[in-house]
């Protein structure tokens, strides 16, 4: 039996009193050892409630009594446990505790955590290339955040892509990028990912994508919902009208996953930060509600997430100068929102004229950064 304090008292009972109180105190939980003209009571948890029904031994009054001006207890099982006394068998069994009560500790990979730094001749800019092979190019632990959302590339004519592929090969072109996305993601940067599940297919792309960077080893963070109210979805197709053969459901929402590597807290300077008080509360509420991007015929792109989106996830999760990256930057939006913000950016995409749009945007943020400038 592990003891973690010791209670001294003078020798002055009687050898019978000693005697019979010895049993008793075993049981409630006390060690007594007698020393010459010593009793040394060791104990960690006291059973007080059963020692105080032996009000006529005089040796186990006086121990109730000290323990009594002690002061510090809880209960816990039944007993009084001293908290004070106990703090050594916590402080021993502190990092098994934690990863008891915090199960992504079990999960989670440890990950290097020296952060490199980015070519300046690669910030601020957006690349037209090959996604997998461009972020081959970068070293490890140099992006703060990467925001993007996969493209659906099934059923949809995208621009200089024949993508209509079996699910495997899709989720295995996929996934090789996304790791190469860990490996250059900083110590302690997210990754956001916004995905819409494929209803329509019955493949729960949000989940099959969690699952991935869980297994990677990366740290879930949460969840985000997308609320679109997009309520022209509630008169699309039924399914089996009026039956239980195969209804079809509805969805007027997507999903926006936040995972971290190595640790779920990212430090930053104070000044870096830009988000208000007011903005902090709304947006930590996981159902966002935002209207769809409406200006998609405009910038010729089929599936683009909302500036607001991009806004809020940026200002939530990174600090001004940080580096984001899309890896699947398509129209830029991400690129655009990150420099209205004073984020650094790589966008990167294989088709030149979404290439060509996302400088475009770039501009437009020039001028939408001046006007800023140029009323404060």
């Amino acid at each position: 039996m592990e003891m973690y304090k010791t209670l001294e008292l003078k020798n002055t009972y009687k050898k019978n009193d000693i005697n019979v109180s010895l049993p008793i105190l075993s049981s409630s939980g006390v060690e007594m050892i007698i020393d010459e003209d010593v009793l040394r009571c060791n104990f960690d948890a006291v059973d007080l409630r059963f020692l105080e029904t032996f009000d006529k031994n005089p040796l186990i009054l006086r121990v109730v009594e000290e323990l009594h001006k002690i002061r510090s207890f809880s209960s816990a099982n039944g007993k009084i446990v001293y908290k004070s006394f106990n703090k050594a068998k916590k402080v021993a069994n502190k990092d098994a505790n934690k990863k008891k009560r915090l199960g992504y500790e079990c999960y989670k990979k440890n990950f290097p955590n020296i952060n490199n730094t980015v070519p300046e001749k690669l910030v601020n800019k957006i690349h037209c290339a090959n996604s997998l092979d461009f972020l081959k190019t970068l070293p490890d632990n140099c992006i703060d955040m990467i925001l993007t959302s996969p493209p659906y590339n099934f059923g949809i004519n995208y621009n200089n892509t024949n993508d209509v592929n079996v699910w495997e090969n899709y989720f295995e072109k996929l996934f090789a990028i996304f790791r190469e996305c860990i490996r250059i993601l900083k110590d302690s940067g997210r990754f956001i990912v916004n995905i819409q599940p494929l209803f329509s297919d019955y493949i729960p792309t949000h989940h099959i994508i969690s699952n991935f960077f869980f297994k990677e080893g990366l740290i879930w963070k949460g969840e985000i919902i997308w609320e679109k109210n997009n309520y022209n979805c509630k008169y699309c197709t039924w399914g089996s009208w009026q039956s239980p053969s195969s209804p079809y459901l509805k969805y007027s929402w997507e999903f926006i996953e936040i995972f971290c590597k190595n640790s779920l807290k990212k430090d930053g300077e104070k000044y870096n930060i830009d988000i208000s008080a007011e903005e902090f509360k709304k947006w930590v509420y996981g159902k966002w509600s935002i209207a769809p991007e409406r200006k998609m015929k405009q910038y010729k792109h089929d599936a683009m997430f909302p500036e607001e989106l991009a806004r809020r996830a940026i200002k939530l999760f990174s600090y001004k100068n940080d580096i984001i990256l899309d890896p699947f930057n398509g129209a830029g939006t991400t690129t655009k929102v990150a420099k209205e913000l004073d984020r650094k950016f790589i966008g990167i995409d294989i088709d030149e004229k979404y290439c060509k749009t996302a400088k475009e945007r770039l501009k437009e943020a020039d001028t939408l950064f001046n006007q800023k400038s140029d009323e404060e």
